[in-house]
């Protein structure tokens, strides 16, 4: 089963195109997981419990894992190992926003597929098809490419001009066109940016796509659900992070962010 299939039997399965994202920022945790051998460990396992009812997907931010060193990198392998064990049919994202030499990444490729067990992961396209051959190989897994992203930002390059179009159009069509050749390419459109996301969804035809941003970043749910819809109603996978791990009901808040994505459906 490739990563594609395995999302969309998950979102058949729980009538969800919601993602969770495992940003557990060990300063925000509650104190209670904080005396813990693997507080981070201990509270994802605590927010899975909780929500898994209603997603389709977990996502996994590196840098708050990396940044604790081996510790954080051991908590991160123990929430993959607990996932892969106890929820198999759940898609798991990396979101690294890995990119480099196809030779580098190479050593990408096998620590966060091969060692980690991840489903899928994102990466930025700017050094080209061929730098990213060695994820794109991977007919299984999922290569999530950075298309317009949600940060306030993004605009300084992801929006310049050439040839009359913005550079995130390029992205997408050089994506969709040329590089899903295994059909096993996602993009990256934040719901900050409906529009654009309108016109990716025009551009890249029923391809999966991750939206972030409806959370803190207050993006525009309805909308985006509306203009980033496939012909099959799915593909999307919309992520909320600190939305739901950081709330007093993690589960609550999980269930409504699916049924207001299901009521726009």
């Amino acid at each position: 089963m490739t990563a594609l299939q395995k999302y969309e039997e998950r979102v058949d399965e729980v009538n969800s195109l919601v993602c969770v994202g495992l940003d557990s920022d060990v300063a925000k945790i509650p104190n209670s997981f904080k005396n813990s051998e693997f507080p981070q460990f201990e509270f994802n396992k605590y927010i899975i419990g909780q929500t898994h009812e209603f997603a389709a997907a977990y996502k996994l931010d590196t840098a708050f894992y990396e940044s604790r060193g081996e510790q954080g990198i051991r908590e991160m392998r123990l929430t993959m190992n607990y996932l892969t064990e106890a929820h198999p049919g759940i898609l798991t994202i990396c979101d690294a926003k890995r990119g480099d030499v196809a030779h580098v990444n190479e050593q990408y490729v096998k620590a966060y597929f091969d060692s980690l067990g991840f489903d899928a992961i994102t990466l930025h396209p700017y050094m080209g098809k061929e730098s990213l051959e060695p994820f794109l190989a991977r007919k299984e897994k999922a290569s999530i490419i950075l298309c317009r992203t949600s940060n306030p930002g993004a605009k300084e390059f992801q929006d310049l001009n050439r040839e009359g179009k913005p550079l995130w159009q390029d992205v997408a069509e050089k994506v969709s066109n040329e590089w899903n050749t295994n059909g096993n390419c996602m993009l990256v459109v934040g719901a900050t940016d409906p529009q654009a996301m309108k016109q990716v969804r025009d551009i890249a035809g029923d391809m999966t796509i991750l939206a972030p941003g409806v959370g803190f970043q207050e993006g525009d749910l309805g909308a985006t659900v509306q203009a980033g819809l496939n012909s099959q109603g799915k593909g999307l996978i919309i992520n909320s992070s600190r939305a739901i791990i950081f709330s007093a009901d993690p589960k609550t808040e999980t269930l409504k962010l699916r049924d207001k994505i299901n009521a726009w459906r």
